[in-house]
């Protein structure tokens, strides 16, 4: 393995963190100490600062809660690993996720993504209210609000990926674009 090749790689795509490995909560708090220090040096503005830091904060909620569901399944240390960056070039920051996925989840989780994809910004904030009063309820807890709140304050089209591994698992990658344009 060539270290200088991944720094370099990081170095041209901006990457200001990465991460590779087990999620736990304690990671998650000081991934997001972190970020809002590296946006402080930065001299980030408040309101992109609290953008870039409530969408980091379902991304990575999103990977805490969801890579369990293959863990369990799989009894395989490596389907609780995951990976994600966060990059900022010129005005925009990118998120990008990755985590191992059971093949019989992926419809259920492209189906959702598309609909997201598919509504406008009026659409989203009625969607989520809809989600919201129906108690629609993943088995972990939550209701696909995550995917929802993250389109809603990006404004942007939620980019993923499935590439099958197996016949049993997939990684997801989820890419998300943060910008200062009013939502």
């Amino acid at each position: 393995m060539d270290i200088y090749d991944i720094y370099d790689k990081m170095e041209r795509n901006n990457i200001l963190l990465s991460f590779k490995g087990e999620i736990t909560s304690e990671l998650l708090t000081s991934i997001l100490q972190i970020m809002e220090n590296k946006m402080d040096n930065l001299q980030e503005e408040p309101k992109m600062k609290k953008k870039v830091y409530n969408v980091l904060v379902e991304c990575l909620q999103n990977l805490y809660h969801h890579m369990d569901e293959v863990a369990e399944k799989e009894e395989n240390e490596k389907a609780r690993s995951a990976i994600f960056t966060i990059g900022k070039t010129g005005e925009k920051y990118n998120i990008i996720t990755g985590n191992y996925i059971l093949n019989e989840n992926i419809s259920g989780l492209k189906r959702r993504l598309d609909e997201v994809n598919s509504l406008d910004k009026e659409q989203l904030k009625e969607y989520y209210k809809k989600v919201l009063n129906n108690g629609e309820m993943s088995l972990k807890g939550g209701g696909g609000l995550g995917m929802i709140d993250i389109a809603r304050k990006t404004g942007e089209k939620l980019e993923y990926n499935f590439l099958e591994i197996d016949n049993k698992v997939s990684f997801f990658t989820l890419n998300i674009k943060v910008s200062n344009q009013q939502n």
